[in-house]
This record gives structure tokens, C-alpha cells and sequence, in this order.
């Protein structure tokens, strides 16, 4: 199942989600009436795209009917989803071009962050990529054990410490084996942390200060993984990460539950950072890289 289909199907799983609204007040179009544009803003607002964003759609879909006359719905389809589609940071991948390169993977706690350094661990084995997981969340021993489990499914080396180590220690031995070890890619999880602990996010920057010492040419990427079904406080966690991780991708998971979707539009808008993967699911496969044209299609169709 390609990315359309996933995405597809796992928008259509809840009743009251963004796809089937969308095209109700779609349909009701019959041509330039404000009501339609009311209806419209208000659908937006209501499926997390949030107000700054809804309007600014909703102004250029007014704008666009005007100057285009569109009449008929399936024109006004085609005219939102250019206008989403341009809402929407282009992804342009993971840029992994040294060895080893290094993936920073933050994150509250509950958002199935461990499970997606997991499945992007097996992904990149796939592509032939020797992956080491260092288990740089050392506050809960359970974080570590479930990591271990994940490196075993995807063939992937793995260095931890005792519980309540220095999380900056462990990424400084996981640089050392990765060298040691002909790694290409070292995925670091970290701590759960609430993104209003200044304390945990001075340990990130911590973090990041060694990878600057010991890899200073390596390529990096900074993935914030975000759960879909948070709506706008997912924003407000994406803000406070960005400030303190110069964030370079968004990771949204559990996008198959009760998500509906305009998060998607609001992270884009408000941070111009690309959302790199989503999740659809619960298997290894389901996290997958990030289309914003079919992502727009999928909605819309």
C-alpha cells in the first residue's frame, strides 16, 4: 500500500475527521457566496489548522474562485489543494551524507517517539545503513529496554547506560562505537521531557554541545516527534522544541486515530519546519516519508 492509500485510509477512520467534512461543505458549493467562505474558515479552525492559517486559505481560495469564476465544487477542489499544498514545507528527506551521520530525536512522552526510532532504524537498514541506537533517555529504565527490543528487530547496535546516567555521556560513548563500529547513522532518543522544563531542555542543548565537539562536520537532523491527536497543544510543544532544538523535521504519529489532520497545515505555517514522516499505524512499515501533495490529495479525494 503506497503512501495515498495509507494516508487515505487511515484519514477515513473516524467519523468526524477533516477528509469527510471537507467535502461536505465542498459540495455545497454552487458558486462566490460568503457563506460558503464562512462555512469553509470554520471547518479549518475546528480541524487544528488553527486561525492564522484558516484565514490565510480561506483568503486566497476567495481570491482564487474570483479571478479563476470558478462554479462547480470539483474546481474548487482542485483550487484548495494548490492552496494547501503551498501551506505545506516540501520535504526533501533526511540529509545523512556523512559517516556517521547523527539523528536527534526528541519528544514528550507518550507520543510513540521510541517506536518511531524503531521503525526509522529498520527503514534505514532496509536502505543498507549500519544503525546504532543510543538510548540517551536514562530517566526511565523502561525506555531503554523497549530501544534494546527495537535494535534487535532491526539489526541495529546499541549503547545504553544505568538508569539515571548522564544522557549526555551516553551519546558521547555512542559517537565512540559508532566510529569504533563502521556505523553510518547514530539515532540518540532522549527523555520525554514537558517542553515547558527549561532544566531538560539546558540537558538537550547539553546533548547537542558534545555531538558539536565530537562530530562537528557530521550531517545532523533534529526530528521532533509530535502525536497528531494533540492538535494545537502539539503546536505549542513544536514551538518551545524549536526554540531550544532547531528543529529540522516533524515526525507526526498516530495520524490512523482520531487525528484530523489540519496539524499537518499549522506546524507548516507557523514554523516552516517540513513534516518529514508520518504514522499510519501500528507496523514497522507504517512510518513513512512525508508527501505533501498526496497528503492534500488524500484529503480532498
Amino acid at each position: 500500500m503506497g503512501f495515498f492509500d495509507k494516508i487515505k485510509s487511515g484519514l477515513t477512520k473516524t467519523k468526524e475527521n477533516m477528509t469527510n467534512r471537507l467535502n461536505s461543505v465542498i459540495a455545497s458549493f454552487t458558486g462566490e457566496n460568503e457563506e460558503f467562505f464562512d462555512e469553509m474558515e470554520e471547518l479549518l479552525i475546528t480541524s487544528d489548522v488553527g486561525g492564522e492559517a484558516s484565514m490565510e486559505a480561506v483568503d486566497q481560495l476567495r481570491e482564487v474562485v474570483k479571478k479563476r469564476g470558478l462554479r462547480g465544487a470539483d474546481e474548487v477542489r482542485g483550487a484548495l489543494k494548490e492552496i494547501l499544498v503551498s501551506m505545506l514545507e516540501q520535504n526533501d528527506g533526511l540529509h545523512l551524507t556523512t559517516k556517521p551521520s547523527v539523528i536527534l530525536v526528541v519528544g514528550v512522552n507518550g507520543v510513540g517517539k521510541t517506536t518511531t526510532i524503531g521503525k526509522l532504524a529498520m527503514s534505514l537498514g532496509r536502505e543498507g545503513k549500519k544503525v546504532l541506537l543510543a538510548a540517551g533517555d536514562t530517566f526511565r529504565a523502561a525506555a531503554a529496554e523497549q530501544l534494546s527490543i527495537w535494535a534487535g528487530r532491526a539489526g541495529a547496535e546499541f549503547v545504553r547506560h544505568e538508569e539515571g546516567s548522564d544522557p549526555a555521556a551516553v551519546v558521547f560513548d555512542s559517537i565512540a562505537a559508532a566510529k569504533a563500529r563502521g556505523c553510518d547513522v547514530i539515532i540518540v532518543d532522549t527523555a520525554g521531557r514537558l517542553h515547558n522544563k527549561s532544566n531538560l531542555m539546558n540537558e538537550l542543548n547539553k546533548i547537542s554541545r558534545v555531538i558539536d565537539r565530537e562530530l562537528p562536520e557530521a550531517s545532523r537532523e533534529t526530528l521532533l516527534v509530535l502525536d497528531a491527536t494533540t492538535g494545537q497543544n502539539g503546536l505549542m510543544q513544536a514551538e518551545e522544541f524549536k526554540k531550544f532544538a532547531g528543529l529540522t523535521g516533524i515526525v507526526l504519529t498516530k495520524l490512523d486515530g482520531t487525528a484530523k489532520g489540519g496539524i499537518v497545515f499549522a506546524i507548516s505555517n507557523r514554523l516552516g519546519v517540513p513534516v518529514k514522516y508520518v504514522g499510519v499505524g501500528e507496523q514497522a512499515d507504517d512510518l513513512i516519508p512525508f508527501d505533501p501533495d498526496e497528503f492534500a490529495e488524500a484529503l480532498l479525494s
